[in-house]
């Protein structure tokens, strides 16, 4: 899976088992000197963090321990330390890279359950008749993260990765996740989603810990205009890859 463009987000397919059998996953090295904000369900939040996963699960993945199992996978293939844990039904294997202006953007993406997120409250008869495709069937996630008696969806349907060579204040590394969340929305668009994403997107953005602190990371900015194109690229690519399988 490694890009033959990539300079920082060096991404290797590797595979883990679960109930489903074996399956893939990408997996990023990235070692020491990184400073990384996440939305993902192990090492979310932020701080220093040496490696980066996004392992695909099966569509009856019933495990209430997906930290632990991310844990598991990561350890298996040699990450010590702290590090970032995705999880996701879509296929790993048609993510997307991009790189714009040295900022490098992964996307992974499975759209079958999509809308805006602004919508009217849904009831729980509303939830509990609502069709879900399989590959983003609801799965039992941790117990903190669902009620009791309720399934709760798979974290991250549309995963994003992203690394920049610069260091970025933490209101920067703030403001970072969302311009990429702008660009995933309007790369959505543009491949004809009418959606802002799905229920369960999960982003992580690394940047370096050593340098001078860029202070902005908005879509005008220098560094958030790359950002944004990187991520504007993969997603659409990803977006795309996903539409032509369902369709084909």
């Amino acid at each position: 899976m490694t890009h033959p463009d990539a300079v920082l987000l060096h991404a290797l397919l590797v595979h883990h088992e679960d109930a489903s059998g074996s399956m893939p996953a990408l997996l990023w090295r990235a070692g020491d000197g990184w400073q990384m904000i996440s939305s993902a369900v192990l090492g979310g939040g932020l701080g220093p963090r040496a490696w980066v996963l996004n392992a695909q699960v099966g569509h009856g993945y019933a495990r209430l321990d997906p930290d632990r199992h991310l844990t598991e996978i990561a350890q298996r293939h040699g990450m010590t330390g702290r590090g970032v844990g995705l999880m996701t039904a879509a296929r790993v294997t048609e993510g997307a890279f991009a790189v714009d202006g040295g900022v490098e953007a992964l996307v992974t993406a499975g759209i079958g359950v999509c809308g805006w997120a602004a919508e009217p409250a849904a009831t729980p008869r509303d939830v509990a008749s609502t069709p879900v495709p399989a590959e983003t069937a609801p799965v039992t996630t941790t117990p903190a993260a669902a009620a009791p008696g309720r399934a709760a969806p798979v974290p991250g349907t549309v995963n994003i990765i992203v690394a920049l060579p610069v260091a970025l204040s933490p209101g920067a590394m703030v403001n970072a996740v969302a311009t990429a969340t702008e660009a995933k929305v309007q790369a959505l668009l543009d491949a004809g989603f009418d959606a802002s994403g799905t229920p369960t997107d999960a982003v992580c953005v690394a940047a370096r810990e050593a340098g001078e602190e860029v202070l902005f990371a908005g879509p005008r900015s220098e560094w958030g205009s790359r950002l944004a194109r990187a991520v504007h690229a993969a997603t659409w690519e990803a977006a795309l890859r996903y539409r032509a399988r369902r369709l084909s």
